[in-house]
């Protein structure tokens, strides 16, 4: 398995975990706002923190950056400068997290769109950037007692969404015992993830939201990606058991690389070591 090394010193703890209570609902993105407008205004009043999916709708503009190689030894990878898309792009689907920043929402958003003529794209979607024109569905999870706040990383020198603890209101209706997710630099995805059900006696949940990078990518019908500059978003993902009683994490996602190829696939389990940051929301059934 590949790994990359980042400037900072490495912290001991790999796999951040918090408890949260989940509500799953459906939300509408209307149109005429920023994408990160629309999402707080989506989400219900005092929302701090979520997860969500997005399928179809447009957007126009959009900007967006791309993964890139980075140019000073401040960072081991890096990104594009700003990329706008040429005219009306009709959203496929998205991957957000959805949280804080110096006390204001903010989110991680990576997409998949095409472009006039049938240009088919994947990148990091600014989110103050790029508007909303016609609607998008999307399935939301609103976390309680844990969000997404953004703080600097001292290994990556970024600026990562992280898990925090917060009090918890315990809603009518939220179910107990999601577990908000950070994954660090060289940690195996799928693997991390069937350990965390492991420790938390998890035989089945859903993988929702699922936002970050791998370095490079290998997938179970063994097709490599070889540039090991990414941005992955989780399309689908599940916790099962196998028939030996082993759990068996299916993640399947979409990713472009820093030369702008794409790919899409079910990561090979023990072969996809987070390359920066990795966001996701684990919800047992």
């Amino acid at each position: 398995m590949r790994a990359i090394l980042h400037p900072g010193l490495v912290s001991a703890q790999r796999v951040q975990v918090l408890p949260a209570y989940a509500r799953v609902l459906s939300v509408l993105l209307k149109p005429g706002l920023s994408l990160l407008d629309a999402v707080t205004q989506a989400l219900p009043a005092g929302a701090t923190s979520a997860v969500l999916r997005l399928h179809g709708g447009a957007l126009f503009p959009l900007a967006y950056a791309m993964p890139a190689l980075s140019t000073t030894p401040e960072h081991a990878v890096y990104f594009s400068p700003r990329l706008e898309a040429s005219g009306l792009c009709q959203l496929e689907t998205a991957s957000i997290t959805y949280g804080q920043r110096d006390g204001q929402p903010w989110l991680h958003c990576h997409a998949v769109w095409t472009e006039p003529g049938g240009t088919r794209r994947c990148g990091h979607v600014l989110p103050d950037q790029a508007m909303v024109c016609a609607p998008i569905e999307a399935s939301a999870c609103l976390l309680d007692g844990a969000q997404f706040h953004v703080a600097p990383d001292g290994e990556t020198h970024f600026s990562l969404f992280q898990p925090v603890a917060i009090a918890a209101l315990q809603l009518e209706g939220v179910a107990r015992n999601s577990l908000v997710v950070q994954l660090r630099p060289n940690v195996d995805v799928c693997n991390a993830i069937e350990a965390i059900c492991r420790e938390h006696g998890i035989v089945k949940a859903t993988i929702a939201g699922g936002v970050g990078s791998t370095v490079g990518a290998a997938f179970d019908d063994g097709s490599v990606v070889e540039p090991f500059v990414t941005e992955v978003l989780i399309r689908s993902g599940r916790v099962t058991t196998d028939d030996t009683g082993q759990l068996r994490a299916d993640i399947d996602v979409s990713l472009v690389d820093y030369l702008g190829g794409m790919a899409q696939g079910r990561l090979l389990r023990g072969a996809n070591p987070v390359l920066v940051t990795f966001e996701l929301l684990l919800v047992p059934d």
